[in-house]
């Protein structure tokens, strides 16, 4: 299946394919041995492969490796009593079919790739199956939400944990706008960031947060002690327990995460699990999305792929947990 103009193209995944991607080992029960079929599952998985997005807002490359860096580490992982695996399935890929484009066909390449997740996601993914996007830049979002926004028919309340707010002006498509262009379009009613940082928003991005009453932090302000993040994200889940909510992370957030938008300061691995975990128990969720991984050698690649798959299980194996 290809997109508009066959810039982009999805692959579906066979027990086979998920099989050439982990190692079974006698004795032991991993993930891959028990991943769900579409028909069943209630988590969904779907890769995107795709750097245009970052591109286009004049970012680096390797977003498009963090799915396949994360998947083998998933399958590896062990199906136990904490998580099963049976009630997952990896629904497959959307893949670039393009080696390069000229700096001003980006946004329109962005579009397309807009277009075409949301056609996978409406064709592909049931209205009760919880959609789980990886990898690709965070132009991603846009299509994600405007999906919501038609499945739920109702505006979502989006919460971000991200170094950027992502809320450029409606300039062209790109990682830099998914949010300005889907509140543009009235599939927002709420939308949170959590942990900006201060010298990466500039005072338009900040005016036009404020201006569209939207809430955010400074991730300043957990350095110095003023905000406590974990205050923050338990607040957010109490205040939102009956709402549709979109749940975002940017892997940009997590320090010395290798990333679109590589950074040394930012929360651990463990704050962003834990933001995941909690989110995963609000009662309505619409998607999880984890975007701009973007490992460029081996060892980038199983940093990207084991934080993924972290947060991966963090989110199946908390969500249906507590409820606020």
């Amino acid at each position: 299946m290809k997109s508009k103009n066959a810039l982009f193209h999805f692959e579906s995944f066979s027990f086979e394919d998920i099989n050439l991607r982990y190692s079974p080992r006698e004795g032991e029960t991993k993930l891959g041995d028990k991943i769900g079929t579409a028909n069943d599952a209630r988590y969904v998985i779907l890769g995107i492969e795709e750097s245009i997005g970052p591109k286009a807002n004049k970012g680096n490359d390797g977003a498009q490796n963090g799915f396949e860096s994360f998947l083998s580490k998933f399958l590896n992982m062990q199906s136990n009593e904490s998580l099963v695996g049976d009630n997952v399935h990896v629904i497959g890929k959307i893949a670039t079919d393009f080696d390069d484009l000229i700096p001003e066909k980006y946004c329109d390449a962005v579009e397309e790739l807009d277009e075409f997740v949301i056609n996978i996601l409406s064709s592909k993914i049931k209205a009760n199956q919880i959609p789980i996007v990886i990898g690709g830049g965070h132009n991603n979002a846009y299509p994600l939400i405007q999906h919501s926004f038609a499945k739920n028919k109702s505006k979502l309340n989006v919460i971000n944990l991200d170094a950027h707010a992502d809320y450029r002006p409606i300039e062209g498509r790109h990682s830099g706008n998914p949010f300005s262009y889907a509140f543009r379009d009235g599939c927002i009613d709420s939308y949170t960031v959590f942990g900006l940082h201060q010298r990466y928003n500039s005072q338009r991005i900040i005016d036009d947060l404020l201006r569209d009453k939207h809430e955010f932090t400074f991730f300043e302000d957990y350095i110095d002690g003023v905000k406590d993040i974990k205050d923050d994200i338990d607040s957010y889940v109490k205040g939102n327990s009956q709402s549709n909510v979109g749940v975002e992370l940017d892997l940009d957030s997590i320090e010395n995460m290798p990333s679109s938008a590589f950074s040394p300061s930012g929360v651990s691995l463990n704050v962003a699990r834990y933001y995941v975990r909690r989110m995963a128990q609000l009662n309505n969720i619409s998607y999880l999305h984890l975007p701009e991984g973007a490992p460029l050698n081996e060892f980038e690649r199983t940093v990207i792929g084991k934080t993924l798959a972290y947060l991966v299980t963090d989110f199946i194996a908390s969500h249906g947990a507590l409820k606020v």
